[in-house]
């Protein structure tokens, strides 16, 4: 297996100009090595040498260029610039230890072969030499450019160890499986199922930095049968496990709605890589479990689901550590309204019923259209025909009926402060009912969604309520 050689350059360039000068052994460690083996992009080099870390770091930093602004940490002997957007990293050999009860190892000085023995995985425990005597000769003590062409995630010493050691690494390994489609070695999977627990010890935020790099791989389905599969999925978000399993009753059952989940997720991956849209295809069906009725002659039903999904959206985001923000705002308003464009797509296309659908999404019409399409997984071809056409129909209405009302990003032709003014009213209920009944009129296709014909319904509107213009008083 070959370098990358423009990566390899990229690197190794400054350092054949400081032989002269250095006086250290150092090496190119962990995913750069990795990466450049697969000749994949990447932006981050770690640098582990035998001694003064920041010395070298401020060394190799003057000589590429005079102004690079080296970011020295002295606490922990490390340090980093950035040069041709690349981030360079520097930190001495070290080994570690580890207490049962954290996952914050005891450092102390060691050599490259120490520092090779605490990586996570094979893959990412191979070395670069930056000597001038074997400048570039690639260390592998663990055959890890072996794993790399057989496509497998295994760790350097005992799974149960380096897991248990650092739990974090449990999914860091189905992140690795997931990002780069590689099979989890077996002893080292088993490992991961015997160490569980200790991902209780992980916070939070650590855990969903890895999650969300798992929902941003291109098929994030094989992360989470893996997270399924080993219990962690269980730990970290029970929610998402409760939709698994189908249920039968009278000869009628229910699709698996976890499997279903995941594919929906791997077809909406195939339109973007939105990590809030991705989210939302996770989400879309939450509350099913909580829904799930048997009616008697019908079948299995789960009405209300996606309002109740979207009420659990907060909950869910808050557990996890999500931002509790507009991108959590985003996430809720699709789960709200994921059956929608569905509902549509089975029916006539009225402009009225497509004018409510871009009023209600507004901005998200478009990652709501495209969460939609993504979750229709009929295995029945001929469903499945249907519902594309449909969906073809829908998107020509909504895009005829924009042109015609502009109801995406919706402004009131007439506003609370014109109704005031016109009849020299106070904020109050009136002018709530006065505004309803313009939007439901625009919306009902009464009037288009210009100010002129508003304005005359607001004057109907107004003489209904007993309610005379300021003009006509005078």
């Amino acid at each position: 297996m070959k370098f990358n050689k423009i990566n390899e350059d990229k690197v190794l360039k400054p350092f054949r100009k400081l032989q002269q000068k250095m006086h250290l052994q150092a090496y190119v460690v962990g995913g750069w090595v990795r990466d450049c083996l697969m000749h994949r992009p990447s932006t981050d080099i770690d640098i582990v040498c035998d001694g003064d870390a920041t010395l070298l770091a401020t060394t190799v930093a003057k000589k590429l260029h005079e102004n690079i602004k080296v970011s020295i940490f002295k606490n922990f002997g490390t340090a980093h610039f950035i040069y041709n957007n690349i981030d360079y990293e520097f930190v001495g050999a070290r080994k570690e230890s580890y207490r049962e009860h954290s996952r914050k190892p005891e450092v102390v000085p060691g050599t490259i072969e120490d520092d090779q023995l605490r990586r996570d995985f094979t893959i990412n425990a191979m070395a670069i030499s930056l000597q001038k005597k074997n400048m570039g000769e690639l260390i592998d003590p663990f055959h890890g450019v072996d794993d790399i062409e057989n496509r497998i995630i295994r760790t350097p010493l005992d799974p149960e160890i380096t897991f248990s050691d650092d739990p974090l690494r449990m999914m860091r390994a189905i992140r690795f499986a997931s990002q780069l489609q590689f099979t989890i070695e077996q002893i080292t999977y088993e490992g991961i199922k015997s160490q569980v627990e200790r991902i209780r010890i992980v916070s939070f935020e650590r855990i969903i930095d890895e999650l969300n790099k798992i929902i941003l791989s291109p098929q994030p389905s094989r992360g989470f049968v893996l997270l399924l599969n080993t219990g962690l999925l269980n730990i970290i978000f029970p929610e998402m496990c409760a939709l698994q399993g189908a249920e039968y009753k009278d000869g009628k059952g229910h699709k698996d709605n976890f499997y279903h989940t995941l594919e929906v997720l791997d077809n909406i991956c195939l339109n973007t890589e939105d990590l809030w849209l991705r989210w939302a295809a996770i989400l879309h069906d939450i509350a099913k479990p909580l829904t799930k009725r048997f009616e008697p002659g019908h079948g299995w039903t789960f009405h209300g689901h996606e309002d109740k999904g979207a009420r659990m959206v907060p909950r869910i985001f808050a557990k996890l550590k999500l931002p509790l923000n507009e991108k959590m705002k985003f996430v809720q308003k699709l789960v709200a309204l994921h059956l929608r464009p569905i509902v549509l797509a089975q029916e006539i296309v009225t402009d009225s019923a497509v004018r409510r659908l871009l009023f209600d999404a507004g901005e998200e019409i478009d990652a709501l259209m495209l969460l939609c399409e993504a979750d229709v997984t009929t295995k029945n071809e001929y469903k499945k025909k249907k519902y594309k056409e449909n969906f073809e129909l829908v998107k020509l209405k909504l895009i005829e009926v924009e042109e015609k009302d502009r109801m995406r990003y919706w402004e009131p032709p007439i506003s609370g402060e014109e109704i005031m003014k016109t009849f020299n009213l106070p904020p109050g209920r009136v002018i709530g009912i006065i505004k309803n009944h313009i939007r439901e009129s625009i919306l009902d296709g009464v009037i288009p969604n210009e100010h002129e014909p508003a304005y005359l319904l607001m004057l109907a509107k107004a003489a209904q309520l007993g309610l005379t213009p300021v003009s006509i008083i005078k």
